[in-house]
């Protein structure tokens, strides 16, 4: 008689099985963080060899689990930069005139990652009607999940905020580990991507007297939201749209994605028009084959796909905010956020999401060559147990110096944008 398919733990093909089975359940996972992720792009081989396993750039999440790479703690990223051309016209010559194509490669920080969980002792088993060994691992994914889109998050920001509770799993700027956290430098909002809702509608970010120029009132609105399209409609090369794959309208109704705190979706959704917001969203994804960025809490208005985010990126009154000084440089200065705010208001920010955002990385652990693993371990002679995830991983937010004409070059998050508004809160600080 032929027995039940087994893995043994101490086979040599079992830590291989358990990690790609782990891989495939986090990268899957149904958040919306993780639906932000494009598929691997498909095209010439030659163009395909260069993006090898780099999913698409027409999301806002560009990740890379090419394994392949070499074994260092730096992962490569290919992007395209911008192309200017003017046409050749009637007779001239066109040959020798081709536009050259420029691709940029950025390099991102990997690193080891782990989350152990103590699952007790002889007597834990005795004594406790729970089995700490079939809820572990639950538990243990659920932190590294965490860890991911929170991880993700502060890097699209470019700030953690101060928002702080027993469900982070990335500590505050002020923890003496954050950037070992962090992996890769959280840098804040480049200039030309920084905004700030003033009134019904958003401009520049401003400083007076060492305060955020904002009142307790400039939250996020219907108006603010058409300001943001209309802004990123005006300036030169904004944020590029979104391409969701099977959209058939992508070309025509381009797409962005806003991403809002409770806070913020809260005070949006009291507009008497958020029904047919809501309705929007889900004729969208009708044309989309139903992709799953279009399920949850979600609103379509003006071609900003409104979307809830699982954490605020929050700034109480009194707490520095990093941005950045100047569109030719990368220095940073900090304000505060007015003291006024008290402990009824606070800043949050509002991310808001075109192509190619942020660079995800995951690397080669040496635990069957998979960038996820498991570990199980008894110590004390067997008679304590602790049960282990781990990921070799990191991310960075995509940024370039892009010419702007006339010699000048700007600093530029390419798919990320910021906007700082005023929410109502409920205590001080949580």
């Amino acid at each position: 008689m032929t027995g039940k398919t087994n893995v043994a733990a101490g086979s040599p093909g079992a830590m291989l099985v358990q990690a790609a089975g782990l891989f495939a359940q986090s990268m899957q996972r149904n958040s919306t963080l993780n639906r932000m992720v494009g598929t691997v792009p498909k095209g010439e081989a030659h163009v395909a060899e260069v993006l090898r396993k780099q999913t698409s750039t027409d999301m806002p999440i560009v990740r890379t689990i090419d394994l392949s790479r070499g074994t260092g703690s730096e992962v490569e990223f290919s992007f395209v930069q911008p192309t200017n051309a003017y046409p050749i016209m009637g007779s001239r010559t066109a040959e020798g005139k081709g536009t050259g194509i420029e691709r940029d490669t950025s390099r991102v920080r990997v690193n080891q990652v782990r989350f152990p969980v103590d699952l007790g002792n002889q007597m834990t088993e005795i004594n406790s009607p729970i089995d700490f060994r079939r809820i572990g691992r639950p538990i243990a994914l659920s932190l590294m999940n965490g860890y991911q889109d929170q991880l993700t998050l502060t890097h699209l920001a470019g700030a953690r905020g101060y928002h702080d509770n027993i469900e982070w799993r990335l500590p505050t700027e002020a923890h003496e580990n954050f950037a070992e956290y962090a992996i890769n430098p959280v840098k804040a909002p480049t200039k030309n991507r920084h905004f700030i809702a003033d009134g019904d509608a958003i401009t520049g970010l401003k400083v007076n007297a060492g305060e955020l120029d904002i009142q307790s009132g400039d939250e996020l609105t219907m108006d603010v939201v058409d300001s943001i399209r209309t802004v990123m409609e005006s300036i030169a090369l904004p944020p590029p749209a979104i391409k969701i794959p099977e959209d058939k309208v992508a070309e025509d109704s381009p797409l962005r994605v806003l991403l809002v705190s409770p806070a913020q979706y809260h005070a949006f959704a009291q507009d008497p028009g958020f029904r047919q917001f809501q309705a929007n969203a889900l004729a969208r994804a009708s044309k989309a084959n139903n992709h799953p960025l279009f399920l949850g809490e979600v609103g379509l208005w003006n071609g900003i796909l409104i979307c809830k985010m699982p954490k605020p990126i929050r700034f109480y009154a009194g707490d520095p905010l990093r941005y950045c000084t100047s569109y030719e440089s990368e220095q940073e200065s900090t304000c505060l956020v007015p003291a006024s705010f008290g402990t009824t208001h606070a800043i949050d920010r509002a991310i808001l999401l075109g192509g190619q955002a942020l660079a995800q990385a995951f690397g080669k652990s040496k635990h069957g060559g998979m960038p996820f693993f498991w570990s199980e371990k008894d110590f004390d002679h067997g008679d304590k147990t602790e049960l282990l995830i781990g990921a070799i991983m990191g991310m960075f937010k995509v940024r370039w110096e892009v010419v702007q004409g006339n010699g000048r070059k700007h600093f530029t998050d390419h798919g990320a944008t910021v906007i700082d508004t005023a929410v109502r809160i409920i205590g001080e600080r949580n």
